[in-house]
């Protein structure tokens, strides 16, 4: 049986592309929790990473997973009141 392994890089950009995330203590938590809420999903994300105005999301997929779904998932929760920042 092949082994085959598909990785997905998705960017998300702010609304507007305003700087939202424009501390590097406020990245440093919304990658986290982005981190967070795709483990808990069984979602394989192996890098998450970005600046002020954009994320960028290294997954891998699995073989029951797509991307539209993928995609739904990790942005379900994510805006910034959602984020513990204590």
């Amino acid at each position: 049986m092949p082994f085959i392994k598909i990785y997905i890089h998705l960017v998300f950009s702010t609304k507007n592309r305003i700087p939202y995330f424009n501390t590097p203590e406020l990245r440093i938590k919304v990658w986290k929790h982005i981190k967070e809420n795709a483990s808990q999903k069984g979602i394989f994300l192996d890098m998450v990473n970005g600046y002020s105005d954009h994320c960028h999301c290294l997954i891998s997929l699995g073989s029951n997973q797509n991307i539209e779904k993928i995609v739904q998932l990790l942005k379900e929760n994510l805006h910034i009141g959602s984020i513990k920042m204590h």
